[in-house]
C-alpha cells in the first residue's frame, strides 16, 4: 500500500516498544521505520536518516535526553514530524509543558489500542488532535497563566475575516479538504491560509493555532469543563 504513515517509537522501555510495535504494524497504513530506547538516539537517527517519519510516539521519561527536550530539538529543525506524547504522566504540568514545546497529541499508556490508531490517524490528517481531558488542560492553564504565555490581544486588523474562518474550522477539527469544501476555495488556497495564520500568530504548528484559538476565545470550552 502506497502513502504509509511512517512512525518512530521512542520509549526505553523495550517491552512496551515492541507491544506497540506489533498493535500498530497490524494497521495496513502504518509503517514502523526506527525505534529509539533514548532522546538522544532519536535525535541521532533524525539528523542522519533519509526517510523521515510523519509520526514520532514519544515518550517522556528517558534517560540521556527526555522526550520534552528531545520534541523541543526536533521541532526546531524539522517542524513538520508530528510528535504524539504517549506516556504514563498524566499531570497537568507534563501535558501543558508538551504542548508547549508543539506535541500535537498527549496519550496516557493506559489508553486503548484503538484510540492510539485513531489519535495517530487524527493527527496525520489534521495536524492535532486533543481529546477533551488535554482541551480541558490547556484551558485551565491559559486561564492561570496571568498573560505569562498570553500573546498580545488579537489585533482586529491581524487576521482577515477569511482567516479567522479557517482558524475556526481548523480549530473544530476540519481537514483541509474540508474547510476548502465548505468556503468554497481549494485545498491549495486553504494551505496558504494555514501558512499566513502560523505567520501572524507566531503559532510553531497547527496545535499552536488551536492554543491560539483557545487564548482568542475563538473556541468555545463548554462550561462542565
Amino acid at each position: 500500500m502506497e502513502n504509509k504513515i511512517k512512525i518512530i517509537l521512542a520509549d526505553d522501555e523495550q517491552l512496551f516498544r515492541k507491544g506497540i510495535r506489533f498493535l500498530l504494524e497490524k494497521e495496513e497504513c502504518f509503517d514502523v521505520i526506527f525505534e529509539a530506547e533514548n532522546g538522544q538516539e532519536l535525535i541521532d537517527f533524525i539528523s542522519t536518516t533519509e526517510e523521515f517519519p510523519d509520526i514520532i510516539l514519544m515518550d517522556l521519561k528517558m534517560p540521556e535526553v527526555n522526550g520534552v527536550e528531545a520534541t523541543k530539538i526536533i521541532h526546531k529543525t524539522h517542524s513538520d514530524i508530528r510528535i504524539i506524547a504517549l506516556t504514563s504522566y498524566g499531570g497537568k504540568s507534563f501535558i501543558t509543558n508538551m504542548i508547549d514545546v508543539g506535541a500535537s497529541s498527549y496519550l496516557l499508556k493506559n489508553t486503548s489500542p484503538k484510540t492510539v490508531v485513531h489519535t495517530i490517524q487524527e493527527v496525520h490528517d489534521k495536524g492535532f488532535y486533543y481529546d477533551d481531558e488535554v482541551m480541558k488542560t490547556i484551558h485551565e492553564n491559559l486561564l492561570s497563566s496571568s498573560g505569562k504565555r498570553i500573546k498580545c490581544d488579537l489585533d482586529k486588523k491581524l487576521l482577515s475575516k477569511r482567516e479567522i474562518e479557517v482558524l475556526e474550522l481548523i480549530c473544530a477539527q476540519y481537514t483541509t479538504s474540508q474547510i476548502a469544501e465548505k468556503l468554497f476555495i481549494s485545498p491549495r488556497t486553504v494551505d496558504g491560509h494555514r501558512n499566513n495564520l502560523l505567520l501572524k500568530t507566531q503559532s510553531k504548528n497547527v496545535a499552536g493555532l488551536v492554543i491560539y484559538g483557545i487564548q482568542k476565545k475563538l473556541i468555545e470550552i463548554s462550561p462542565d469543563f
